[in-house]
C-alpha cells in the first residue's frame, strides 16, 4: 500500500491534487457509491456518485456530494431496473472529467467506506488513471469487513450473511427505499458508526 502510494505521488501530473497525499486527519471519513451502467469495471460507466463526510460520531449530510454523470453510450434496460436512472435522466449531468474533479476536491485525504467498496474504487480509478494519471490513494473501509469481524467474535463458527439488507437489519438500523447512490452511501454510513462505536 505504501509503495503503491509513493508510485501515485510520483506519477501525480497535476499539482492540484497534492492534497490528496496529505496525512489523513483524525476522525474524518467519507461514505461513498456510486451507480454504474453495470458490474464490468472495464466496459461499465458510473453514472451517479454520492460521498458524505462523517466527522467524529456523526454523518454530515449538509457536507455531501450527489452528481449525475453523462454516459457515453445508452443505458441497457436491466441498469436502468435496479438504479432507475434513464438516459433522459442525464441530459443534463456532469461531463466525466468534470465529476471526478468536483469529487476528488470533496473527498480530499479522507478514507473512504463503503459496502462492496472495491468495485466503486475500481470504477472511479477507471476515470482518474484517464484523466490524470493515477489512482485514489484514499484508505479504505468495507462495512461489510466490519460486520464480519463483529460477528465472528459472536459466532466465530458459524455462517455470516453479508448481504447490504441483513446487515442492516441485524444491526437495527433503517433500510432507506429509494435505492440510489446517496442513500446507500448514507446507509454505509450509518453501519460504519454503528460498527465502530461498539
Amino acid at each position: 500500500m505504501f509503495f503503491k502510494k509513493w508510485l501515485d505521488k510520483w506519477r501525480l501530473q497535476d499539482e492540484r491534487f497534492d492534497f490528496l497525499f496529505d496525512e489523513e486527519a483524525a476522525g474524518e471519513y467519507v461514505a461513498i457509491d456510486t451507480e454504474t451502467t453495470g458490474l464490468d469495471p472495464k466496459s461499465d460507466e458510473i453514472i451517479s456518485i454520492a460521498a458524505i463526510v462523517i466527522k467524529g460520531h456523526k454523518i454530515i449530510t449538509s457536507k455531501s456530494l450527489h452528481i449525475k454523470i453523462k454516459p457515453t453510450k445508452e443505458i441497457n434496460e436491466e441498469s436502468i431496473k435496479i438504479h432507475k436512472i434513464r438516459h433522459c435522466d442525464l441530459q443534463e449531468a456532469m461531463e466525466p472529467k468534470e465529476a471526478m474533479e468536483r469529487l476528488l476536491y470533496f473527498i480530499k485525504n479522507r478514507p473512504l467506506v463503503g459496502y462492496y467498496l472495491e468495485f466503486d474504487v475500481k470504477m472511479i480509478n477507471k476515470y482518474l488513471e484517464r484523466f490524470f494519471g493515477f489512482s485514489l490513494p484514499n484508505r479504505c473501509i468495507e462495512v461489510s469487513g466490519l460486520y464480519y469481524d463483529y460477528k465472528q467474535k459472536i459466532i466465530p463458527q458459524g455462517f455470516i450473511d453479508l448481504r447490504f439488507d441483513t446487515i442492516l437489519e441485524d444491526l437495527h438500523l433503517p433500510k432507506l427505499k429509494a435505492h440510489n447512490a446517496f442513500n446507500d452511501a448514507l446507509m454505509s454510513a450509518m453501519i460504519f458508526l454503528k460498527l465502530t462505536k461498539q
